[in-house]
């Protein structure tokens, strides 16, 4: 419990002193924003924004987990763990990813930075990789930070989609929450205000796990309630962090934002969302507690199938939250509404969760 608190101290105290120092440094060189020429006009004025701020928050996200471990060694605790060491990998990957990409878009300034296909390549890269470590690294009961089963709220055995099949549905999983992520980063703080609410969510789900452990409680069937993910307390920490970095970073984010995180920084935190959600065995879970970021890559797609059979629009504009901007919402209003759906959707989640364990006492 000590290392988690620590995690979220230290993580919160390092992104929220990075940043303003990022913002002079990337403000000197011209690091500004580009902004889509079809998009709000309110959006105009925010041309200029430093960008690339997710370096802060990946920044923090190393410093709060290390510095976590660092005062756990001297406390003869447990050091880094395979799962937790992969989930923040494949999160720094992504982030390098992102700031190629917002690199080119400034360079050039132009709105555009990697074309799709490098993009995809790049993310392609870094889920196979990740994918394939998850099935090493047995630990004494045999765990690897992943199995080769889909999950809900823990394995559900019937559904094995063998080591190939699972390689690439993380794959799937890693693609669609990092440019879930990436969709909704278009208005001040709203991905960093969600997705610290969805690693709040994972801190809870992870430390359960860990108190309920069939490691910890001495059971090996999960039928008993208890589960069997190796290395839930680590997990825990990484979640922490995050959230930490999210919070420090959503200080200077907040509308009007000082600085943007850029693809550097919801590419890396869809990462995060992706990683978690695998190593946790909470893959369909995590569809709810990251229903905003869903939704909106849903419109996206909506939205362009739409178009190229129809001719015709469903949405004003997608992502969905620019519909609301053209239909006269306030972009704060926006923001505010769309975090009260993340709370609702990861309190959700979590009752979910919660009751999925209980089900299995009864």
């Amino acid at each position: 419990m000590t290392q988690i608190l620590i995690a979220g101290a230290i993580s919160l105290a390092v992104s929220i002193l990075l940043t303003p120092v990022l913002i002079k440094v990337f403000s000197r060189q011209g690091f500004g924003q580009e902004i889509r020429d079809e998009g709000p006009e309110s959006h105009k004025a925010k041309r200029g924004t430093p960008s690339m701020g997710g370096v802060a928050i990946i920044t923090a996200l190393w410093a709060g987990y290390l510095g976590a471990h660092l005062v756990g060694l001297i406390g003869n605790g447990q050091g880094p763990s395979a799962s937790g060491l992969l989930v923040l990998g494949l999160a720094t990957a992504l982030g390098l990813v992102g700031f190629l990409d917002d690199f080119i878009k400034i360079r050039k300034q132009r709105n555009l930075g990697l074309n799709k296909t490098a993009k995809s390549v790049g993310q392609f890269l870094a889920a196979i990789i990740f994918g394939i470590l998850l099935l090493q690294f047995r630990n004494g009961a045999e765990l690897t930070p992943a199995s080769e089963h889909l999950s809900y709220a823990r394995d559900i055995n019937v559904i094995s989609l063998t080591a190939v099949g699972f390689v690439f549905f993380c794959w799937l999983v890693v693609a669609a929450w990092s440019n879930a992520v990436n969709f909704t980063d278009g208005l001040d703080g709203l991905a960093a205000g969600s997705a610290a609410m969805v690693m709040g969510s994972y801190v809870l789900i992870t430390f359960w796990q860990f108190r309920q452990s069939c490691e910890l409680l001495g059971v090996s069937d999960d039928k008993a309630g208890c589960y069997q993910v190796r290395d839930p307390l680590d997990l825990a920490v990484v979640a922490v962090a995050a959230g930490g970095a999210c919070l420090g970073f959503l200080w200077w984010n907040a509308a009007p934002a000082k600085i943007f995180m850029g693809d550097t920084g919801s590419l890396a935190l869809g990462g995060l969302i992706a990683g978690l959600s695998i190593t946790t065995k909470t893959e369909l879970l995590a569809v709810v507690l990251g229903a905003l970021f869903v939704a909106e890559i849903i419109s996206v797609v909506v939205q362009i199938a739409f178009f190229q059979t129809t001719g015709k629009r469903v949405f004003r504009m997608a992502p969905f939250h620019h519909h609301f901007e053209l239909g006269g919402w306030a972009e704060t209003t926006v923001i505010i509404r769309f975090w009260l759906l993340t709370a609702i959707a990861c309190a959700l989640g979590f009752t979910l969760f919660y009751g999925e364990f209980l089900s299995l006492q009864s």
